[in-house]
């Protein structure tokens, strides 16, 4: 239930502030996007562990910044070094991703299986 109205407050909020600031420049643009991928990695790793029964908020809002801070800063060191560390950043965080959502999809599934019984 509390993972339910945090992702609708979460939501709600996404579209308020999308609708509120203007156009994103170019060249913050790997920025964003870099955040946006450790910040749904976050997400995806919150859900994954609620599925588990080991949830804390804590640790889902530490990680989703930190996450975050964390790969804009490393894009910005690439960017200074001009070699492309974010790279190295999205396949972790989407290697995440797919290993989280592996867990959340084998947790419906059984779900479903045993509704079905």
């Amino acid at each position: 239930m509390m993972m339910t109205i945090t992702m609708i407050i979460g939501c709600v909020l996404g579209a308020v502030i999308g609708l509120l600031v203007p156009a994103i420049p170019y060249s913050a643009s790997k920025y964003l996007a870099i955040a946006i991928v450790a910040a749904l990695d976050s997400v995806f790793g919150g859900i994954a562990s609620n599925v588990k029964k080991n949830f804390d908020v804590s640790v889902f809002i530490s990680g989703f910044f930190v996450n975050a801070i964390l790969a804009m800063l490393l894009t910005y060191l690439g960017q200074r070094l001009n070699v492309d560390i974010y790279l190295a950043a999205i396949i972790v965080f989407i290697g995440r991703m797919f290993n989280n959502l592996g867990i959340i999809r084998r947790y419906l599934l059984e779900k479903a299986k045993r509704a079905n019984k």
